[in-house]
């Protein structure tokens, strides 16, 4: 069974509803009173998966409950699921389903993979849009089937001649070419602009091509809205249109973005002064400039650029590109919908090398303790967020003290940042993160562990074994001192102290726990989230993050420590055992 169903199944058992576990790629059905009417769902529904990235249909659990409940059974047949799923779409889709055994009851599960058709059930073709399936209109049909045949629209004429370049585009391309590292193309800058273009790539036959008039002539097209918030507040400070030329859009948007990050100074061990931004300029830059390269020019909507002084969010129209996902972002090929647009804008120095922008953003942001960034899709847009703030300071003074290889590095970097949280990690754990799979995070884990600057090491009862559990080296943690949750508190004591007040109280705060132990809201963050992480204690409030979200007992919350209580029904975690 592929991890993604069973770690959902075994989320529903222990007590989360499946309903609130559906997904872009997940979804949960019941046999209705009628086969046929159930077949003819789960023919839609399939059509619905392989219309957008593919998926899994899990039958026989009830989305509305949860525990044992939930799992009510199917008594499908599973080759005539297949065979009536294939009669019913057009063109006929083919899928996997199989009969399987879960806690004692027999589902039925269908694995739906990506098609590179577009598939109808009655004439009507729906794509899955987060958890639910969307109509798609005949535009947007031809965009998906473009996609998934690697059409190039900025590689096709515009019809736009050479000659309508802007003034300024043009001055902007020549600068940024003039400050290239390698000396043939720094030379590009002092040839005619006819020149220029055939070596950029954006010339056919004396004309533009879309991605050269998108770039270099100024014909009114508004590219992104920047918004800006006031910190405290939440009141808009800004609202910037950006329009002009592709290049000067760009220059606008980082100028708009970099003048309203604040900085700080720290002084690294080797007495380098470093000027840390609440956002990393290179995280900016590469989140900005993927956004007008990747982003999908046969659609009207602009970028969207939302600022506050604790994050930025970039929304970009278009999903991902056939093949990427949240999931393998940082890992996947490289796969571009505008590959002429984005060689264009690697050769004038905006962006890095295909496959290397995420990866410099993760390591940017994580070098100086920020959470890696994230992304979401709904298929029609991408959006990239990153959530900074003042740098951690221990962190990023010591990230700087690294081999410069291990400075650079995404995987050392997103070992040492889950480490600062937890006490130890596996490959299992890190395979997710890294998005790699656990042969590779342990040879990660393995290399950072070997002699002589040593990050990780094995735990003691696991230094045998053929895969083990890791953790900081005692250097590396004396050296990140209060940045590391655990060490900030005498961990036993600290357990205690916090597991009597909630014995006594019922729930504990961030704020309560900074006031406890006068440590910094992250810190404190941390320390709460660790003692989640052991099932010690579990979130009783829906809010998501802040100071003020609750805790109360966990599962493994010690049981002389417990009081009898109302267990809420939205969290049976805090049922007493």
């Amino acid at each position: 069974m592929e991890a993604v169903v069973n770690d959902a199944l075994a989320e529903v058992l222990k007590g989360r509803r499946a309903a609130n576990l559906e997904s872009v790629t997940l979804d949960f059905k019941t046999v209705g009173r009628s086969v046929g009417d159930t077949l003819k769902d789960l023919a839609e529904a399939a059509m619905c998966f392989a219309n957008s990235q593919g998926g899994f249909i899990v039958v026989g659990v009830r989305d509305d409950a949860s525990g044992q409940a939930a799992f009510v059974g199917s008594s499908l047949d599973p080759t005539r699921t297949v065979g009536r799923i294939y009669e019913l779409t057009e063109p006929g889709l083919i899928v996997i389903a199989e009969a399987i055994d879960y806690v004692g009851t027999t589902l039925t599960l269908i694995t739906v993979p990506r098609s590179p058709d577009i598939h109808q059930v009655d004439g009507r073709a729906t794509e899955r849009i987060a958890t639910s399936c969307r109509s798609m209109s005949a535009t947007r049909i031809g965009i998906v089937l473009s996609d998934r045949r690697g059409d190039d629209w900025s590689a096709k004429d515009s019809g736009e001649p050479l000659e309508t370049v802007s003034p300024v585009a043009e001055a902007i391309a020549r600068e940024l070419l003039g400050q290239a590292p390698d000396a043939e193309r720094a030379s590009w800058a002092r040839l005619p602009w006819p020149d220029v273009c055939r070596r950029l790539g954006v010339a056919s036959d004396g004309n533009f091509t879309n991605g050269g008039a998108l770039l270099f002539t100024d014909a009114g097209r508004t590219h992104a809205q920047y918004i800006r918030r006031a910190a405290n507040s939440g009141l808009l400070a800004a609202n910037d249109s950006i329009r002009g030329s592709g290049v000067s859009a760009i220059r606008r948007c980082l100028e708009l973005i970099e003048s309203r990050v604040e900085r700080t100074a720290i002084l690294t061990s080797g007495g380098q002064q470093l000027l840390i931004g609440e956002l990393p300029d290179v995280a900016v830059r590469e989140a900005v400039v993927n956004a007008f390269m990747h982003r999908d020019y046969r659609t009207p909507e602009v970028i969207q650029l939302e600022h506050t002084a604790s994050r930025l969010r970039i929304t970009s129209p278009g999903g991902f590109v056939p093949g990427v996902t949240v999931d393998n972002v940082l890992t996947v090929s490289s796969r571009c919908r505008n590959l002429a647009l984005a060689q264009a804008i690697r050769a004038l120095g905006l962006a890095e090398s295909a496959g290397v922008g995420v990866d410099r953003m993760y390591a940017s942001m994580t070098a100086i303790g920020h959470q890696p960034p994230s992304f979401s899709t709904d298929e029609l847009t991408v959006a990239t967020s990153l959530q900074g703030g003042p740098p951690n300071e221990p962190v990023a003074r010591f990230v700087a003290g690294l081999p410069e290889d291990r400075r650079g590095d995404p995987d050392t970097l997103l070992i040492l940042t889950y480490l600062l949280d937890h006490r130890t990690t596996t490959a299992a754990r890190m395979s997710r993160l890294m998005q790699k799979s656990e042969p590779e995070s342990e040879a990660k884990l393995l290399e950072l562990s070997a002699p002589g600057g040593a990050l990780v090491e094995r735990t003691a009862d696991t230094a045998r074994s053929k895969r083990g559990e890791y953790r900081l080296v005692g250097d590396a943690i004396r050296a990140l001192g209060p940045a590391i949750a655990y060490r900030a508190r005498s961990g036993d004591d600290s357990d205690r102290k916090i597991v009597t007040i909630v014995a006594e109280a019922g729930t504990i705060t961030g704020r309560i726990v900074q006031t406890m132990f006068d440590v910094q809201p992250a810190t404190a963050s941390r320390i709460l989230s660790d003692l989640v992480d052991r099932a010690i204690l579990a979130k009783t409030s829906k809010a998501t993050r802040g100071p003020g979200v609750t805790y109360g007992p966990g599962p493994t919350f010690p049981a002389r420590h417990r009081r009898h209580q109302d267990p809420t029904p939205d969290d049976p975690t805090l049922l007493d055992t």
